[in-house]
């Protein structure tokens, strides 16, 4: 376990990095010790600095969805990160890659909340309840950290988030099978990668289930009006300036954008 100095250090490494867009070296690295909890901890002094620059959390990513990337990381369960309101874009964005480090795309859903919804013992049909809407979603995933990278690493950088992008047509989550909804992703007119939603822990309800219950043991749970992403149903694509995105839902509408 770390000292809360060096959990406080850690996370001005890692503003230093977003600051001057030039990863830093591995967390795991410079502080061997590392555990899970120090990385969460480190994440919530990496919160707490945006917010009192002006940021506000406008709601939660969930990463490591898929039992493939569990394994890679020698992870049992996902991991999550905030979502900042600094970091939205819309359909249609031309977005600077400039902004990132080493930027990559991957093709999600993201669920609105109608209500408050807090743990213990939440499951997928109480995420249903007390979701609004779900959208397509895109999310930009970025490393401030020099590769390979431990978990600690990845959860300590807020799970690798970068940026969202929301478009498409939003659903009532009892309109559809969320399972089966599937999405193409094309990258300057090529098809890269293609998935389907079930791909996430059986369905994409059930990492904010996961989620919700996790936050529970900090205190913490969803607030109506925030949203959350479910995690990834394809492989994250690459991308650099001049890259353009194409995503198709299907019956859920598409959503395009640029990277300039």
């Amino acid at each position: 376990m770390l000292s809360e100095e060096d959990r406080r250090k850690g996370a001005e490494l890692l503003l230093q990095a977003e600051r001057e867009r030039k990863p830093i070296p591995q967390l795991s690295k410079t502080f061997p010790d590392i555990e899970i909890e120090d990385a969460y901890r480190i994440q919530d002094y990496w919160a707490q600095a945006r917010i009192a620059a002006g940021a506000r959390v406008a709601g939660h990513k969930i990463g490591l969805t898929s039992r493939a990337m569990q394994l890679a990381s020698k992870m049992t369960e996902p991991d999550y990160g905030r979502i900042l309101d600094d970091a939205f874009y819309n359909d249609g964005a031309r977005i600077p890659a400039s902004r990132f480090i080493k930027p990559r795309l991957e093709v999600e859903l993201a669920f609105i909340m109608g209500q408050d919804l807090s743990g213990p013992g939440v499951r997928i049909y109480d995420v249903l309840r007390a979701t609004e809407f779900v959208v397509p979603a895109l999310e930009v995933i970025d490393y401030r950290t020099e590769v390979p990278r431990a978990i600690t690493d990845t959860i300590a950088d807020n799970a690798a988030f970068g940026s969202i992008v929301v478009g498409g047509r939003p659903v009532r989550p009892f309109d559809v099978d969320l399972r089966w909804v599937g999405a193409t992703l094309s990258q300057n007119g090529v098809i890269e990668e293609t998935g389907v939603s079930a791909g996430i822990m059986g369905h994409p309800a059930a990492g904010i289930a996961w989620l919700v219950n996790k936050l529970h043991a900090v205190g913490a749970g969803l607030e109506k009006g925030q949203i959350v992403l479910a995690g990834s149903f394809t492989r994250p694509v690459n991308i650099t300036a001049g890259d353009i995105i194409q995503v198709d839902y299907g019956p859920l509408g598409a959503i395009g954008v640029s990277f300039i």
